[in-house]
């Protein structure tokens, strides 16, 4: 499946210069908190490259599980 992925951010503790990840979304409408389909991960170095696809329930555990573990 095809998604249409935009909002890209990175980290803010990444420096200007540092390699990181960047996050961007597919959403069905509304705002992108209560409507996003899928969550994209991908290297901000290379922004044309391969993007992780995460369905976004799956983000949201991933995401709080990191929260937990500090």
């Amino acid at each position: 499946m095809t998604y249409v992925l935009g909002g890209w951010r990175k980290s803010s503790y990444s420096g200007a210069q540092a390699d990181c990840v960047e996050v961007g979304w597919s959403s069905h409408g509304g705002s992108p908190s209560d409507s996003v389909e899928v969550v994209g991960v991908r290297d901000s170095k290379d922004r044309d490259g391969a993007v992780l696809v995460f369905p976004r329930r799956q983000w949201a555990a991933f995401v709080s599980g990191l929260r937990e573990r500090g």
